[in-house]
């Protein structure tokens, strides 16, 4: 069985390039397909053959990958992937969307149907920062391109949903039903510290939909210490709103950002997730989370045993749950063992037994076939 893996891009750190690291450790000698690839990071992939797109070698790319997003459909079908018997791609926007032979299974892991297409289009252009021209004609470019993200889904034989919430989006968007795998959080990297710190946590990527804003909001008016770890578009506008209580750290290490995780008194996760992997990694270092209860937090988080909800995205609803927080009530060694579950190596073996599985149905299901 001759294995490729696709990925969407290599240049940011987000839970679905976690998920692509353990399918590489999975399958060692598997190439790796994406539009671009960052090659002054990503240690864990050096010595891989990581295959990019005619795109990878224009000028400036890497940091103006954006503009090039007219032409990532056509990119990706580029991907000359006619050797392997079988794709596993990890898809949050293109990576679905590959050409492969028609004896060949492609099983598509979908970290959710593709944001600003589906379910962020409106906020999306929104929040974008550029002229009135362009946000004027997005909104026509964007039909175009949701059409052909809807009709690159049929190209997928086997859907695996990371979420419920993931699944039922994926439902909505592209009419296919998809089987549900949480993805993993290794947690041997996390632990639990034998002291607290003074402070609470929140981190990632700093885009709008992730609403740090309101955490800061909150924060501002509660005068308690916050700390803020990540980067992003969204740096800037966050940074101009917070009081001397609120500290940004920008990019952090792993070791870094498991200590941070460990000493917390809580991390604040008031986004709408897919799944999101950071509460998981939170709760590896048994430390509760304060969660929007929406979305993929829902699947992870326990009311009164891992963390609290808060049920309205608004800084007023966060505010009142922070009032009505209570962080001596939980026990760092439940919260840890409840996100044992979610750990790397069961991940691996399950997704490994899926591909295996699959393959094997699919090629009885090719010898099977009678003429008439």
């Amino acid at each position: 069985m001759r294995l490729a893996l696709v990925h969407d891009y290599l240049i940011q750190d987000g839970g679905a390039e976690r998920v692509l690291r353990a399918f590489a450790e999975i399958w060692p000698e598997a190439p790796i397909f994406v539009l671009f690839h960052d090659k002054k990071r990503w240690p864990e992939f050096r010595g891989r053959s990581i295959n990019t797109s005619v795109l990878q070698d224009m000028p400036g790319v890497l940091k103006y990958y954006r503009w090039t997003l007219p032409l990532m459909p056509a990119a990706t079908e580029h991907h000359d992937l006619g050797e392997f018997d079988v794709v596993l791609s990890s898809a949050s926007a293109f990576a679905k969307g590959i050409v492969t032979r028609p004896d060949a299974l492609h099983i598509c892991y979908c970290h959710t149907p593709t944001r600003y297409l589906w379910t962020d289009t409106h906020s999306y252009i929104k929040d974008l920062r550029t002229n009135r021209f362009i946000k004027f004609m997005l909104p026509f470019f964007l039909t175009s391109l949701r059409m052909w993200d809807r009709t690159s889904a049929l190209r997928v034989d086997k859907f695996i949903a990371n979420s419920q919430t993931v699944a039922k989006r994926i439902k909505k968007y592209y009419e296919r039903e998809a089987d549900i795998m949480y993805p993993a959080v290794d947690c041997s990297k996390f632990y639990i510290s034998p002291t607290v710190g003074n402070y609470y946590l929140a981190g990632g990527r700093l885009v709008a939909y992730k609403r740090f804003d309101l955490a800061i909001e909150v924060f501002n008016r509660l005068k308690l210490p916050l700390v803020i770890f990540g980067t992003g578009p969204y740096e800037d506008r966050l940074r101009k709103m917070a009081k001397s209580n609120v500290k940004f750290l920008g990019h952090i290490s792993d070791d870094e950002k498991s200590k941070l995780l460990s000493q917390c008194i809580a991390f604040i996760h008031p986004q709408l997730e897919d799944l999101g992997l950071l509460p998981l990694e939170v709760m590896a270092s048994g430390r509760p989370v304060v969660a929007y209860g929406r979305g993929g937090a829902l699947e992870t988080v326990v009311e009164g045993k891992t963390g609290t909800f808060f049920h309205e995205q608004s800084w007023e609803a966060l505010l009142d749950a922070m009032l009505n927080f209570k962080p001596e009530q939980f026990n760092a060694q439940e919260i840890r063992a409840w996100a044992e579950q979610f750990d790397l190596q069961p991940f691996k073996k399950r997704i490994k037994e899926y591909v295996e599985s699959a393959y094997g149905e699919f090629t009885a299901g090719t010898r099977n076939v009678k003429l008439l």
